[in-house]
């Protein structure tokens, strides 16, 4: 059972509405409703308020709902690092914006675009991982405002 459904019959349960749990927990009824409807998960310190209130656990939330479980990697593995920086996407992109930078400047005869390029292209190769990292904090934080 999704956890969506779990919160809406413990809610349902407990003859609550959404705006009384909402209140306790603290966050909106938006949240509530998005959380019931599997649109959203709650972030953990909600899930332990969440627990609190309809008398159980997040060990029970999460044994009852598979697609939660894979989200956040309950086997404890880790997520595979990819210690060879030589196959990493950014590597390639990184020299791809310095060649370019390259060429055009020998065709257009700019010397700082070839400047602008490599410096472009070396922090894109040292930093692709963790610029990646926050093009998804950022695409998560927009979609939890909304």
């Amino acid at each position: 059972m999704r956890l969506g459904n779990q919160l809406e019959k413990l809610r349902e349960e407990q003859k609550m509405s959404q705006e009384e749990v909402a209140k306790q927990v603290g966050v909106s009824v938006q949240n509530i409703h998005k959380w019931e409807n599997n649109q959203s998960y709650p972030e953990i310190q909600h899930l332990l308020k969440l627990g609190d209130i309809y008398a159980t656990t997040i060990d029970e939330f999460i044994k009852k709902d598979a697609a939660l479980q894979n989200k956040i990697n309950i086997s404890g593995e880790e997520e595979k690092e990819d210690d060879d920086e030589l196959f990493h996407p950014g590597f390639y992109i990184g020299i791809g914006i310095m060649f370019l930078g390259t060429f055009l400047s020998l065709i257009i005869g700019n010397l700082t675009i070839t400047m602008v390029s490599n410096i472009a292209g070396m922090l894109i190769t040292c930093f692709y991982k963790d610029i990646l990292k926050l093009l998804k904090d950022v695409k998560k934080d927009f979609y939890e405002q909304g």
